[in-house]
């Protein structure tokens, strides 16, 4: 394979250099993988892929490299892609531009014969980026259901609230931990990988996958049911909570992976000697001599997005560092702080927070937070995990949606008996939203295109029960407040001092 070493040490320099530019984002994934249990797998796919070229080996040889010039399209649109999750203050975009750049200069490098050759390997580089944390809430949810229908057909009289059900003899929660992501996620880089290494067909490939992604599912809601029906057969919540640590962290992954394995095993269809690559794909080729311009080229794209957004970075960051105060409400008084269970929001990097309660004559007591960030960037972003009305290291859990208002999104959150609903707005860029992603957008844009980028949360809150309901009191608040914009541009403005 003399004729592949002048490539591969081209190859080799080139993805160092890209690792170095956006050093920021490979020490932030390898941050994650180390620190965070949900992404300890992800330690794992370097050395597959290292095993998965090595399988590899016999028959690479027969490959030519030749530098394919179109390729620098792809690795444009991964840098245009880590552009936009910059702009947009999102890492996980930010990351997938990079490893797409990564796999783009391999096939740019070594040419289109070498990447068919060694595709999977290249495909399967993707798990490198952390993600999966979106389907935590969902995950939730779908964990309670499935435990109420487990809880129906055992005859244990259950209710449900969100993600917390209630048993006559004890009260659990579906938490982020016992969502299932953690497993998912791994089991979905397992299955990927087997479904390579075990089949040919693609039919017996994506039946597998969907197996692969339902039974995780389901057994999770299994899991978690029989925690609760261990609870309810002893008496002893305490007890079941232990059983269910220990069966899911060391016995219950393994455990479903052979169940999976076990029934996906008469349908493998690759034999132990088949070969990995094509008779039609070695076929050979006039060899190139390996060139310089195409790194080059490669790294000199990679450049581009940083310069530019460099350039705008400080475009529409006006300074907001005079002091600010929460709004007079016609009809509200300010009243000192009193709550069952302590709350506030978490909006951190955030350059101003303010947080009061409010009481009327009638009785009704609200509490609002407004969070003002002059721009946001990294580590300062007005949505993103952990950001909001929960934050994870709290003793506040997210329930469910609660009917949004116009504009708007509402939760319902509990902590030690206690629950509140939380109305939130988001006000940047001329709009208000209670999307997440419109938030994205409209952060994106102003980066890219150098806009205002204030941008300010408001919520109001309220404790509920059945005494007092929660949102007749935020609704009232609500109309006595106003447009939640106009709050919000009267914070802007006095922050800046106008």
């Amino acid at each position: 394979m003399t004729h592949w070493r002048p490539h591969l040490i081209a190859l080799a320099a080139t993805i160092a250099a890209l690792l170095a530019i956006f050093w920021r984002d490979t020490a932030k994934m390898a941050e994650i993988w180390w620190t965070s249990s949900t992404f300890t797998h992800c330690l794992f796919i370097l050395p597959l892929v290292g095993w998965l070229i090595w399988q590899r080996r016999a028959e690479l040889p027969a490959l030519t490299p030749r530098p394919f010039t179109p390729g620098l399209l792809l690795v444009a649109l991964g840098a245009l892609c880590w552009l936009l999750g910059e702009a947009a203050g999102v890492n996980f975009v930010r990351q997938v531009g990079l490893v797409f750049m990564i796999q783009s200069s391999i096939l740019t490098i070594l040419g289109v014969q070498v990447t068919r050759g060694l595709l999977f390997p290249i495909f399967y580089l993707a798990f490198l980026v952390p993600f999966g944390e979106e389907l935590i809430a969902p995950m939730q949810t779908i964990t309670a259901k499935l435990c109420m229908i487990f809880l129906g057909w055992a005859g244990i009289p259950a209710h449900i609230e969100g993600v917390f059900i209630s048993i006559p003899n004890g009260n659990f929660e579906v938490a982020e931990a016992c969502s299932g992501v953690k497993f998912l996620v791994a089991m979905l880089a397992y299955a990927t990988l087997a479904a390579n290494v075990c089949f040919v067909s693609w039919t017996r490939r994506v039946l597998f996958m969907i197996v692969a992604v339902v039974v995780p599912i389901i057994a999770n809601g299994f899991r978690a049911y029989s925690t609760i029906h261990i609870s309810y057969v002893s008496g002893n919540s305490h007890f079941a909570e232990s059983v269910d640590h220990i069966i899911y962290g060391w016995f219950f992954f393994g455990f479903v992976m052979v169940v999976v394995m076990g029934l996906s095993w008469k349908f493998f269809d690759r034999k132990v000697d088949a070969p990995w690559l094509s008779d039609t794909l070695k076929s050979g080729g006039i060899a190139r001599t390996a060139s310089w311009r195409m790194p080059l080229a490669v790294i000199a794209l990679a450049l581009l997005p940083m310069g530019w957004q460099t350039a705008l970075a400080t475009l529409g960051r006006t300074p907001v560092t005079h002091d600010i105060s929460l709004p007079e409400v016609k009809g509200w008084t300010r009243a000192p702080i009193a709550q069952s269970f302590p709350w506030r929001p978490n909006y951190a990097g955030a350059d101003h927070r303010l947080f009061g309660q409010y009481r009327n004559a009638a009785g009704q007591q609200v509490e609002l937070a407004i969070a003002l960030y002059g721009w946001q960037g990294d580590g300062r972003e007005l949505v993103g995990y952990g950001q909001g009305a929960v934050e994870p290291e709290s003793d506040w859990s997210w329930a469910n949606d609660t009917t949004a208002p116009a504009n708007g999104k509402a939760e319902r959150i509990f902590a030690s008996g206690v629950a509140r609903e939380v109305v939130s707005f988001y006000v940047l860029g001329g709009m208000t939203t209670g999307s997440a992603n419109r938030v994205k957008i409209e952060t994106l844009k102003a980066q890219i295109l150098g806009g205002d980028q204030a941008a300010v949360a408001v919520l109001v809150s309220a404790e509920d029960s059945e005494a007092a309901p929660s949102r007749p009191a935020i609704d009232a608040f609500l109309r006595d407040l106003g447009a939640p914009e106009s709050a919000a541009q009267r914070v802007v403005a006095e922050a800046r001092g106008r």
